[in-house]
């Protein structure tokens, strides 16, 4: 995170106050001065404000959500509709991690680590995303075929580096996708593309996070492992 964000979150200064430590060269990150820009992980690095070391403050809030069939990824909707923010505790910054439609359920992160949001969802990171589709409309062995070349849409291909592609009762086919992008609504309208269309769309992991057994509705704190998992992203 950056700098001044670090020392502000660990009660030194505010981050204005930060700003004006740092252009003073009175911060130092593992013995170095630091500079306006600079980034540090409190929990790893060593900062010092006038030769004092600084205590890492209190660590963001990392939740993993099944998000339910019928709720909208926002903190308020016009239509009334229900949010997942009314299923996860009330904290203070807390912001979701990339987007679901209200028809699609599955992992849904949400944070108050803003440069941890970014890393997940900014496409030059191509941090991949699962998802499982139930899909008719075509034969498997045609979606299976299709799947084979490269899907355009909106003049780029859908960056898919996965795909298994299995028959399902009644004629339809399961179809999982792992995709190092995020663009909006991007399995669905790659379905469309093919023509197929979509009974259930769930997604089943983000980045180091998976969906696992939790039950729709059901949410949890990021586990030690999961979250270290994370910071090795920014590396």
């Amino acid at each position: 995170m950056r700098l001044q964000r670090a020392l502000a979150r660990a009660g030194v200064a505010s981050r204005r106050a930060a700003e004006e430590l740092i252009r003073g060269g009175r911060v130092r990150v593992n013995g170095k001065v630091a500079s306006i820009g600079s980034s540090a992980d409190p929990a790893v690095d060593t900062i010092t404000v006038d030769g004092r070391r600084v205590r890492a403050g209190a660590e963001d809030v990392w939740i993993a959500l099944h998000k339910p069939v019928g709720y909208v990824v926002s903190r308020n909707d016009p239509e009334g509709r229900r949010t997942v923010f009314q299923l996860v505790p009330r904290v203070p910054g807390l912001t979701y991690v990339g987007r679901l439609d209200v028809m699609t359920d599955g992992l849904l992160l949400l944070t108050t680590d803003g440069a941890g949001a970014n890393l997940l969802t900014h496409p030059r990171h191509a941090v991949e995303r699962s998802y499982r589709a139930l899909v008719h409309g075509r034969s498997t062995e045609d979606v299976r075929r299709l799947l084979a070349r490269p899907v355009v849409i909106d003049g780029r291909p859908v960056h898919v580096t996965r795909a298994r592609v299995r028959p399902a009762e009644g004629g339809r086919t399961d179809v999982t996708l792992v995709l190092a992008e995020g663009r909006y609504r991007i399995v669905r309208r790659l379905c469309e593309r093919l023509e197929l269309k979509v009974e259930r769309l769930t997604r089943l992991s983000h980045g180091p996070v998976q969906l696992g057994r939790m039950a729709p509705g059901a949410w949890r704190h990021l586990t030690k492992p999961e979250r270290a998992a994370l910071r090795a992203l920014r590396t």
